[in-house]
């Protein structure tokens, strides 16, 4: 069903004023007298100058029409200054109601050629022949999918390996958060990992949020090498503040040496928060992880709905401005025709 669109005042008690003139003839007219000198004589002074009293002398009064004018003006000046306003149809926006932080490792673990990709059919025809990449290449092929699923979040980047740092803060802008993940590398934030203190930077920046739903998805090797703050007592924190975190182990849990997984880390961080612990080794699995977290938090949109004002006080001064340009020019008409029908008249007398 549609809203019907409507007039509407928007300073309505400017409409007090519509019986102001009414008071005013109520107040005693206004007199001023003057001395005079009577004349006794006057006729023996009409006939010294040869002048006689002429007939059609006209005493100006108000005419019906003239008052009705006045009344119209009156009225239209004040609908003015009342302010009527076209309220339009409801409009209805939408906007994100989650911001959702990606948190990815730089550090130099990232490095690993432990990801296998799709197969590649060769330019010959050859047999397919299946790719390798490092972990940060898989990461971004499927955070560019997942960007273009979750239109309805708020997405924001912290990169971290020696050190955490906000790549991108919360936008609706998926473009740019995309290239700006694309311009990362591996270890443009340190060789280290401290997965802790990238969990305490997201905290800081979703106290800063209105939103209230957050999540935090974090890509690492969980291999923390000495964190200001723990992962797990980051996690704690992180949950008394109502943020879930989905941690993501990326990388062959097989392998060993600095480039091994922590997945008790990571799992004790994603249970403490309510979350879900997910393991990728190869790109669907990856893929597969951000499905099952679509799964868990569905897109979420909020809605608000205003109606388009127009001021349209133009009309009534616009108006009374036209109706007064209408009845001067046809008064003017008329006075002329009269004239010019008198003086017919006075030329053929003569």
């Amino acid at each position: 069903m549609r809203a019907a669109v409507m007039l509407e005042l928007a300073s309505p008690w400017w409409l007090l004023l519509l019986p102001v003139p009414l008071l005013l003839r109520l107040l005693p007219a206004f007199k001023h007298t003057r001395d005079s000198v009577r004349v006794p004589f006057f006729e023996a002074l009409l006939e010294l100058n040869e002048e006689r009293p002429k007939t059609g002398a006209v005493i100006p009064n108000r005419t019906r029409i003239q008052g009705l004018l006045v009344v119209f003006t009156w009225v239209c000046l004040v609908l003015a200054v009342a302010r009527p306003e076209w309220v339009g149809e409801p409009v209805e926006l939408t906007k994100s109601a989650r911001d959702l932080m990606i948190a990815v490792d730089l550090s130099g673990s990232m490095e690993a050629m432990d990801f296998s990709a799709p197969t590649r059919t060769g330019q010959n025809g050859d047999d397919p022949k299946p790719q390798r990449l490092n972990r940060l290449q898989a990461v971004k092929l499927v955070l560019t999918e997942l960007a273009r699923q979750r239109e309805g979040d708020r997405l924001g980047l912290i990169v971290f390996g020696s050190a955490p740092y906000l790549q991108t803060p919360f936008t609706e802008d998926h473009t740019t958060w995309l290239q700006l993940l694309m311009e990362t590398e591996i270890g443009m934030a340190g060789p280290s990992t401290v997965f802790g203190d990238a969990i305490g930077l997201s905290l800081h920046l979703f106290s800063q949020s209105t939103s209230d739903n957050k999540v935090l998805i974090i890509l690492t090797d969980g291999n923390d090498t000495g964190s200001t703050v723990p992962p797990v007592d980051a996690a704690k924190v992180a949950a008394e503040r109502d943020v879930r975190i989905y941690s993501i182990a990326i990388g062959d849990p097989a392998t060993v040496g600095e480039e091994a997984l922590d997945e008790e880390t990571l799992k004790r961080v994603a249970s403490e928060t309510g979350g879900a612990y997910f393991q990728a080794v190869d790109q669907q699995q990856l893929a597969k992880a951000y499905a099952d977290i679509a799964t868990l938090e569905p897109e979420l949109y909020e809605s608000t709905s205003f109606r388009p004002r127009h001021s349209v006080h133009y009309i009534p001064v616009s108006a009374a401005v036209l109706l007064y340009l209408i009845y001067h020019l046809t008064a003017a008409a008329l006075s002329y025709r009269q004239a010019k029908t008198r003086s017919g008249e006075t030329n053929y007398a003569t």
